[in-house]
């Protein structure tokens, strides 16, 4: 399933937050109303929000915008992920916006299933795989990148079998990696985030595999609660990799440099509609935590397997 369509000069996104309960398409018309899809995470995972913005420039060029206030205002609506000043960047420099938005939204497919060939050796028959959040289609054009190395090891007859946390406050691996899995037919369970330590203790879990919203001098920033699954896994002895295009990678920045988007204290203190603390609460919601390079088995790229740099 493809996350965003091009058509009639508008960008389709399937709305993220409706999922897994119906799927609707949020339309965007101008760049503005792709800044508010990805600050709402209507469009949500690196390599997605990259081709999305890309996408944004396109519709800030047809309309005649100045497209320097554009890719300001596009690179300002989430920090964190890399992707999304990277591709801005290389629609500035293209002469033909839409044509260089085109060609990456290709790109990222086929560089997908480029992680998902050199990535499914890592998965042996019977294994058992923790993912975090999701970097599934959905968190890209299509297919996938940590999602994607198990489809290809799916398809290749492979008996496996997924575990999928939660990933509060949003909910992605309940809402959308078990929903991924769940089409492809793949044997899928959803647990609590804070049972992830308990399973590895027990022996349950092989395989550890997260996606990456960055990749930069000693570590990786991903989804919050990463880290915690990282520390288990090297505590108990289970690989942990990440899989990610080398898009995600950024060779100027180290751990002290990179910026944590903190998010609303709504995220946390509601679960859909239900309030579960009091109104008075005062929140803490970062939305990303990093993953130290001693604690990543490899990183899963179009290009092989690499080591974190």
């Amino acid at each position: 399933m493809k996350t965003m369509l091009w058509e009639d000069n508008q960008l389709l996104l399937i709305d993220q937050t409706k999922l897994p309960d119906e799927i609707v398409y949020f339309t965007c018309k101008t760049y503005q109303d792709v800044i508010k899809a990805i600050k709402t995470m209507v469009v949500r995972g690196a390599p997605a929000i990259g081709v999305s913005a890309a996408f944004g420039m396109v519709l800030a060029d047809l309309a005649g915008e100045d497209l320097e206030k554009a890719a300001s205002e596009i690179k300002n609506s989430r920090p964190t992920a890399v992707n999304l000043f990277w591709a801005v960047d290389r629609i500035l420099a293209s002469p033909s916006p839409r044509d260089e938005a085109l060609k990456m939204y290709q790109e990222d497919i086929k560089t997908n299933q480029m992680i998902g060939k050199h990535g499914s050796p890592v998965i042996d028959d019977g294994d058992t795989i923790l993912t975090h959040c999701n970097a599934g289609a959905l968190a890209c054009v299509d297919y996938g990148t940590a999602l994607g190395v198990i489809r290809a090891a799916f398809a290749q007859g492979k008996k496996i079998n997924v575990i999928c946390d939660e990933t509060r406050p949003l909910g992605q691996g309940a809402r959308l990696s078990v929903w991924e899995m769940q089409q492809e037919n793949i044997p899928v369970k959803l647990i609590v985030d804070s049972a992830a330590g308990y399973l590895m203790q027990q022996g349950k879990i092989d395989k550890v595999l997260i996606g990456a919203d960055r990749v930069f001098k000693g570590g990786v920033a991903n989804k919050i609660g990463s880290l915690m699954v990282a520390l288990s896994a090297k505590r108990y002895g289970v690989p942990f990799y990440v899989a990610a295009p080398l898009s995600t990678f950024d060779y100027d920045k180290s751990i002290g440099e990179i910026e944590i988007e903190e998010r609303g204290p709504e995220e946390v203190l509601l679960y859909g509609n239900c309030r579960i603390a009091p109104e008075n609460t005062e929140v803490l919601n970062p939305a990303f935590d990093i993953v130290p390079d001693d604690l990543i088995s490899g990183i899963i790229t179009e290009k092989g397997i690499l080591d974190p740099i």
